[in-house]
């Protein structure tokens, strides 16, 4: 009997360099100007590649063998075209930039995106916690060939920062106020003199490590963090600091909820039947409270939580999957649930702030004739 050998699982995800590998070949063909040192695009090129080509066609200015002659470059990040193009600027002055915002404003997807778009590779990242160390920005040490070698080369665990330095390549940090003060502060002399010694290997070439052409650091910060470890001001002074905010448009965040919860739901294996009409009841509840003032101008108390973009993709995926895998009733019925479990995360006293709303414009718009809303009031003893 023949054995058939079992086909390599699928990823969950996949960073962004491969999911839009043919839009990436497709733009290093296309905009042939002049690249900063190290860059796979021209900055033109990436800031079309994050934000879009506005449902342009854009042309090969010659036949290429596996490429499209015309091709439009769908937008990757829902917000300024101004903000990308700073963040543009900044790295391609090979000064570190640093995104801030409220949690779940995709920073970290920005972050990615400019990456892989800039050189070629959005994975050589450090995830700051209050656990990482030092060596996570500089190196470590292969202990067993330190051992047996004692400190050589071949025994030298290069950091993923240490990597970047090397091939001239964009090194990404997460969350980085999450890192203690003193681990911060190994990334000044990093942004400030370029290169990183290594003490043990003195008095042999590879004693110090120079930065190579290109390199420089995106780091991210939420703004509810900044009292966990709060950056030096030195360590400030090498970064070009971008806030990133909540999508301004209403449409455009509906639009975004819509496409990346179908995508998740999809990748669960399943067809998204959620009505758009609850998408938009969901966005709208979002945005009211986390603004405090409704669409009509009603004053809403905001909770303490981060009512974020990236939480309601998680609600909508969350009602997508149980249309697809418990069906049963209304979907709309699942709501008020959902939201509760979002707005409890941090503060108990949100609850009675989400009841508020209810109370509010949820009974208002039912009050005002709309069957959605009228059924959403109706749905107010979940809450409890």
């Amino acid at each position: 009997m023949t054995v058939t050998e079992p086909s390599a699982p699928a990823r969950q995800a996949m960073p962004a360099e491969e999911r839009h590998a043919a839009e990436l070949a497709f733009l290093a063909a296309q905009d042939t100007g002049p690249r900063p040192p190290g860059w796979l695009l021209t900055p033109r090129a990436v800031v079309t590649f994050v934000c879009g080509s506005d449902g342009e066609e854009l042309a090969l200015p010659k036949r290429r063998a596996g490429l499209p002659s015309k091709r439009v470059i769908a937008p990757k990040f829902v917000g300024e075209r101004a903000l990308v193009e700073r963040c543009v600027v900044t790295l391609a002055g090979e000064r570190g930039l640093l995104l801030t915002g409220e949690p779940g404003t995709a920073k970290s997807m920005l972050s990615e995106l400019l990456s892989a778009a800039v050189c070629g590779t959005s994975e050589l990242t450090v995830q700051g916690t209050a656990g990482t160390t030092e060596d996570a920005f500089r190196y470590g040490w292969n202990y067993a060939l330190l051992l047996a070698q004692g400190p050589t080369p071949q025994a030298l665990v290069d950091s993923p920062v240490l990597s970047a330095m090397r091939t001239g390549r964009v090194a990404r940090v997460e969350e980085i106020t999450r890192c203690l003060p003193e681990v911060q502060d190994a990334l000044v002399s990093i942004l400030s003199d370029r290169r990183v010694s290594v003490p043990e290997l003195t008095a042999t070439e590879d004693a110090v490590v120079s930065a190579a052409p290109g390199f420089t650091v995106i780091a991210t910060a939420n703004l509810r963090d900044r009292g966990v470890s709060e950056m030096s001001a030195a360590l400030k002074r090498r970064f070009n600091f971008e806030t990133v905010g909540p999508i301004a448009d209403p449409d455009a965040e509906a639009a975004l909820v819509r496409r990346q919860a179908v995508a998740a739901v999809e990748r669960s294996g399943a067809a998204f039947g959620v009505d758009d009409s609850v998408l938009d009841a969901l966005v709208t509840v979002f945005r009211d409270l986390r603004s405090g003032r409704s669409a009509e101008g009603w004053d809403v108390e905001r909770p303490g939580t981060v009512m974020s973009t990236a939480e309601a993709v998680q609600v909508a995926a969350s009602l997508g999957v149980a249309a697809a895998y418990l069906p049963g009733g209304d979907v709309l019925d699942l709501l008020p649930g959902h939201l509760l479990g979002v707005v409890r995360k941090d503060d108990p006293a949100d609850h009675g702030r989400l009841l508020g709303y209810w109370d509010g414009p949820v009974r208002r718009r039912a009050e005002d004739g709309s069957a959605m809303w009228r059924r959403l009031w109706d749905l107010r003893g979940s809450l409890r």
